[in-house]
């Protein structure tokens, strides 16, 4: 038997579904305008007591008092800081799961490894830059090497032995170094090790030649004897280590990189949410106290838009891939 549809009631669902699209609209905006109404997680994708760590709970504690709602730091350290960015990819896109991201696990470490799980340009909605790093370009004191031309000169005269060190294959401090040795046009002999303190150590004493650690690692050794400092990764000088230059001044052209750390939510975060995060985190950059916290750090104070921070992570997802294609890194 076949059955018929009750006259008017295709007219009468259909009018039942635009009566309920202005609801759900409705509904959706007072959520935004409510947010936050509960704690909010900051995770942050590397362990307790390291640079990302300290940044993230100097943050959280600022954003729990401009926002009236606890900020919790959650840290959801291993594999490169995948493990934390992939739990926050996968969160609800609701403005209570937020990752504290970096260079690291956003854009370096999806290059070398293809099985990572998610997306930087399609998983995140970036919300603000938090810091910068610099990198440090370090020459054992036995190269006799005071520049970089003095450097450049000595991998190109050494060619089978002239090597560096960094925090381990794929690490921030190899990339750096490949893209550096790329744009000098030299090539020196990579040793990876477990962290970068012991690339530190071994600079010192001679067994390496050369390394790119970060400006907060070798901090502690500036104006000593042990270590010869070379230039900053950036283009131009270094408000916290001044009496270096930059990568232009030093002869490297194009040479413009840093490490940073910046806040980013699950893909499909309301703009709204966004935009108060973004307003909340600048205003955060600004304050004296948290700008020598991050000193302290090695890091400088970032901030600025939206867009700007969107930007910064789709050219360095290219620019990692192009160094890894180029140099042949691989974990495997």
């Amino acid at each position: 038997m076949k059955l018929t549809r009750p006259p008017g009631l295709k007219i009468a669902v259909i009018a039942l579904a635009l009566a309920v699209i202005p609801t759900a609209a409705a509904n959706a905006a007072n959520q935004v305008q409510s947010w936050p109404n509960q704690a909010i997680r900051l995770i942050v994708p590397f362990g307790p007591g390291g640079g990302s760590d300290v940044v993230g709970r100097i943050l959280a504690q600022h954003l729990s008092t401009r926002l009236g709602q606890s900020v919790v730091v959650e840290n959801r350290a291993g594999a490169g800081g995948s493990i934390g960015a992939a739990q926050v990819a996968r969160a609800a896109p609701d403005g209570y799961t937020l990752l504290l991201g970096s260079s690291s696990e956003i854009v370096q470490y999806p290059a070398v490894n293809p099985k990572v799980s998610y997306d930087a340009l399609k998983d995140f909605s970036p919300v603000s830059q938090v810091a910068t790093v610099p990198l440090v370009v370090a020459a054992s004191p036995s190269l006799k090497a005071d520049t970089m031309a003095e450097l450049v000169e000595y991998a190109k005269s050494h060619p089978d032995t002239a090597n560096y060190g960094s925090a381990g294959v794929g690490s921030s401090t190899h990339l750096a170094m490949a893209l550096l040795l790329s744009k000098s046009g030299i090539s020196m002999n990579h040793v990876p090790y477990k962290g970068s303190a012991a690339v530190v150590t071994d600079l010192m004493g001679g067994t390496l030649h050369a390394a790119m650690p970060t400006l907060s690692a070798v901090l502690p050794h500036r104006g000593n004897d042990r270590i010869t400092l070379l230039a900053v990764s950036t283009k131009d000088r270094s408000a916290l280590l001044p009496e270096l230059p930059g990568m232009a001044e030093a002869g490297v052209a194009g040479y413009d990189i840093s490490l940073w750390t910046g806040i980013l939510a699950p893909q499909g975060t309301p703009p709204a949410i966004i935009e108060k995060l973004n307003k909340e985190v600048n205003a955060i950059l600004e304050l004296a106290e948290v700008k020598q916290a991050l000193a302290n750090q090695g890091a400088e104070a970032g901030g600025g838009t939206i867009g700007q921070f969107a930007e910064k992570i789709g050219n360095e997802a290219e620019l990692w891939k192009g160094v890894v294609k180029d140099s042949g890194i691989t974990l495997e």
